[in-house]
């Protein structure tokens, strides 16, 4: 059987995927599906650094500005939406680029991992719920921490509904979710891929970072929240957990001064790098594109990138 072609293109956050996956997909004919848990959603674009309709340069997007922020967003939903941009970008003879930084969602995609719900107890679920709400999102992750560490150190504190998904698969199985993960990524992938991370040294990347945040500053990111807020948007969904979202809403809740949001958010997004690294190392067939090892000259990187999608087949001959 043929597998479809599939290019991944991941890496840390502000690491610079956003314009490689441009320049790449006008050299193979691509379209670009976001596995980004926060460029999804419509009016929070500069909290999560969105591509704009004119950086595309014609370059087809998918899962950008797809949802409301009051809309769930999950891994479930996400490979739902990814297959079904999948079967048009494949109708229209174009190859796929599968661009962000939940290894999570491409995980679950790639290798079509079975998230199947699990019988839900509505009643477990709310006393993790009400723990959180008593005693913080710590207290929660500290209990994760306990029955299963490697789960504790992929999945945030503040990724609440995660940790009480590992917690509640725990309750019903007996089994780590991080084991039954781990078991599902064993599984060969249904497509013939290249998977690529795309890293620079520490310093420049935490750099780039804290550049990056004070831009979003500069660009609005305070108005864009007040916005949001104004509208409805509170700190329960979803969507405003995420980085940059969180904390502008703790300073206009009075909670902070702006300066210590900066900070925090500075500092939490480097964590979230450092996170994803760990999670890209534990990846099988990852090849890294380490940016000093190219002089950081983007058309090397392109060309390294062809030259592996010419041997795996991947670009049409």
């Amino acid at each position: 059987m043929n597998k479809k072609p599939m290019v991944i293109l991941t890496g840390p956050t502000a690491v610079g995927k956003t314009a490689l996956s441009i320049a790449l997909a006008k050299r193979i004919n691509g379209a670009v599906i976001s596995a980004d848990s926060m460029q999804v959603y419509r009016h929070m674009d500069i909290g999560s650094a969105k591509i704009m309709p004119k950086e595309m340069q014609g370059v087809k997007h998918y899962l950008v500005d797809a949802l409301e922020p009051g809309d769930e967003f999950h891994v479930v939903r996400f490979v739902e939406m990814a297959k079904t941009a999948l079967t048009e970008i494949y109708e229209a003879g174009k190859i796929p680029i599968i661009v962000g930084g939940t290894g999570f969602y491409i995980q679950a995609l790639l290798y079509d991992v079975d998230f199947t719900e699990q019988e839900c107890d509505e009643a477990y679920r709310a006393s993790l719920a009400k723990l959180a709400e008593e005693r913080g999102n710590r207290y929660l992750h500290e209990m994760l921490r306990e029955i299963d560490p490697a789960s504790a150190e992929a999945i945030h504190e503040n990724n609440r509904k995660r940790v009480i998904r590992a917690l509640e698969f725990y309750h019903h199985t007996g089994e780590k979710i991080s084991e039954h993960n781990e078991k599902e990524r064993e599984k060969s992938s249904p497509y013939n891929f290249a998977y690529f991370v795309l890293n620079d040294a520490r310093e420049k990347l935490y750099q780039r970072i804290d550049a990056r945040v004070d831009a979003m500053l500069g660009q609005g990111l305070v108005a864009e929240v007040t916005r949001l807020k104004e509208t409805g948007c509170h700190g329960g969904m979803v969507s405003m957990q995420g980085l940059g979202y969180k904390e502008i809403l703790e300073y206009l809740a009075g909670e902070s001064t702006l300066d210590e949001a900066v900070y925090i958010i500075k500092r939490e997004t480097r964590h979230f790098a450092k996170r994803q690294l760990t999670w890209f190392r534990r990846e099988r067939e990852v090849i890294w594109l380490n940016k000093p090892e190219y002089q950081y000259d983007e058309e090397k990187i392109l060309e390294k990138i062809l030259a592996v999608l010419s041997e795996k087949e991947i670009l049409p001959s």
